[in-house]
This record gives C-alpha cells, structure tokens and sequence, in this order.
C-alpha cells in the first residue's frame, strides 16, 4: 500500500497508501475501471490529501484507494486518512494538513462559517443512513421511543439533529421525552447493545449489521431515511458531504475535478460490484467484508455535484436551521458555498 493514514478515536495509524474521498458517487459519472487507469502517463503530479471518515464515506472511496496505490491517478498523488470522528478531521482541515475531507452534512456548514468562506461542498456522498435498531421488539414506530434511552453518537452532527427533528415532528420533545445517552463513536454503541449495556441505539450502516451479526436478537426497528420522506417536506435526510480548502481549489481546481470523476467512479463500482467492493472494505480495515456486503445496499452511497447537489443540501440545511441555528453555524451558506453549482 502506498500511502493510508487511519486515525482511530485518539491515535492516528500511519501506513501508505493513495486514493481518493467520500462515498457516493455512482449515479453520476463515469465506469469503475476508469478511476485509476489513466495517470501513470502523467507529468506534473498534484498531491492531494483527503480524510473520510469509517464507514459509508470511506467504502465509497475504496476502488479509488485501490487504483492510487501504485502510482498517482491521472496527474492526483492522493494520501488518504480514515478517521473514527469528525473531531479528528476539523482541525486537520483548518490548519491546512488536509484538502479534501468527508464529513456529517451540516459539519460542512458549520466550517464554512468558522472558517469564514475558506471551505466549500464538493458533493453529497451520503444520503439518509440511520436506523434505530433494538434489542427487543417494542419499538414500531418513533412515537414508542417516549420514555425510553437511546445510545447514539454524532452530537452536534447529523445524527443529533436528525434524531431530534424527527422526534419533534413526531410529537416528542427530545429533551424531555426521550434519554439520549451519547458516546464517543458508533463502535461503542454496537458494544453497549452486544453487552446488554443499552436497549435501543441510533446506528448508521454498516454498524448496524455489525450489531446484527453479533446478537441475532438485535434488530432494525426504524429507517429514518423513510420516517424524514414520510413527512412530505421539501428535502431529503443527508448524512455526509465532501468539502475542499478553497485554496487548494483556486491552486488545483483541475485536480479537483479529476478527483470528482475519479470519486464518481470509485462510487459506481462499490455500488455495482458489492462482493468485490466488500473485499476491498475489509483490506482497508474498514467492516468484514461479510459485513460490508450486507450493509452496503442500505449505505445509500452517492456522488451528486452541481445544482443537484445545492438543492438537496439546501434544503436540508434549511430545515435544520429552522430547527436550531447553530446546527449550520448559525447562517445558512450562501451560493459561494456550492462548488459547480
């Protein structure tokens, strides 16, 4: 492996390796072999540097981590990080150690502010991911949530507002109703289920299969996915993003399209080709590929750019700002924040 740089909740893991970013790409360019095929040729290299995070942002990522480990891909030396926390990923991305990084859909709005313009959106690499799954059968619908804890992680992200969105519009006031119990990675929520720890969770994929393979009394009880398109509102659950440095775009906007297309078709083969793509999964030490094959249907794996991108995003930033507005940073991004759209 060239170069692949994974950080776990407090230590990073440094091994070589060079890909590219987040998961989702596949509906938009592109076919799986032209990833990595025709860089060798290239003069001038760009080195670029990307993080994802453990999961469907990563798995998306993998075909492109493959491609990249022998040689740049078409003029992009890529050196990748897989990181256990958004918390590990935001000060990288500040201080200017990475470009391109995957994170949860509002972190991205929330940097754009904090860094005062220096951040923009790629693409939406991740749609609606979570799930409420249960050791149990008492849980049908978000309604029998009331009165119960549920272990989570992603406070102050996705997960959280999510979570709370959906309990508000379902008649359950988050702070009252319900107990959240937040813990530090999605890998501790799986453990407190396995363990007997905790009842309920909210997981994404693939963690949710993973809980399901170790207890076969653990099961999936909600898709939240469905209960936020069940509302009939005018956006979609988004869980991830892919951002860039703006100086690294106005240095290397030609690597960063290459990236785009390059990730686009890492994208398509994960999602086309779920046996080998689980293969790869398990190399990079992702999930078992028992695992990632099972989970990646449910992964909701994309790479949507462009207009496309701003208006789903939009949307979705829209409505967590009316929710509270310090899930987006406190203002919602302007049109500047959307990179081709």
């Amino acid at each position: 492996m060239k170069r692949l740089a994974k950080q776990g909740s407090a230590l990073l893991l440094a091994a070589l390796l060079s890909l590219s970013l987040l998961a989702g790409c596949g509906q938009q360019t592109g076919t799986a072999s032209s990833a990595g095929a025709s860089g060798s040729a290239a003069a001038e290299t760009t080195k670029v540097s990307v993080a994802a995070l453990k999961g469907p942002t990563a798995m998306g990522m993998v075909k492109l981590m493959s491609d990249a480990e022998a040689s740049p891909v078409d003029g992009n030396d890529y050196t990748f990080t897989i990181a256990a926390s958004p918390d590990v990923i935001s000060p990288q991305l500040a201080q200017g150690a990475l470009d391109i990084a995957c994170v949860p859909a509002n972190l991205a709005a929330v940097l754009y502010q904090k860094m005062e313009g220096e951040v923009r959106v790629l693409a939406v690499n991740t749609l609606g991911v979570l799930y409420i799954v249960e050791k149990g059968d008492t849980v049908h619908s978000l309604a029998d949530l009331k009165g119960k804890t549920i272990c989570a992680a992603g406070k102050g992200s996705t997960p959280e507002y999510a979570l709370r969105y959906l309990l508000q519009k379902n008649g359950l006031d988050p702070d009252r109703d319900v107990n959240i119990v937040w813990k530090s990675e999605h890998a501790e929520c799986v453990t407190a289920l396995a363990s007997g720890e905790e009842t309920i969770a909210l997981l994404p994929q693939p963690f949710v299969t993973t809980a399901e393979s170790k207890d076969a009394s653990i099961r999936t009880a909600l898709d939240l996915n469905a209960a936020w398109d069940a509302l009939g509102e005018k956006s979609s659950l988004i869980t991830g993003a892919v951002i860039a440095r703006q100086d690294f775009i106005e240095k290397h906007a030609d690597a960063v399209n290459r990236f785009l297309t390059q990730y686009a078709a890492s994208v398509d083969y994960v999602n086309t080709n779920t046996v080998e793509a689980a293969k790869l999964i398990e190399g990079y030490d992702i999930v078992p590929a028992a695992v990632a094959e099972k989970a990646l249907p449910d992964c909701h794996i994309v790479c949507i750019t462009g207009k496309d991108m701003q208006e789903k995003l939009s949307g979705y930033l829209q409505t967590l700002y009316d929710q509270n507005p310090a899930a987006v940073g406190g203002a919602l991004p302007d049109d500047a924040f959307y990179y081709g759209a």
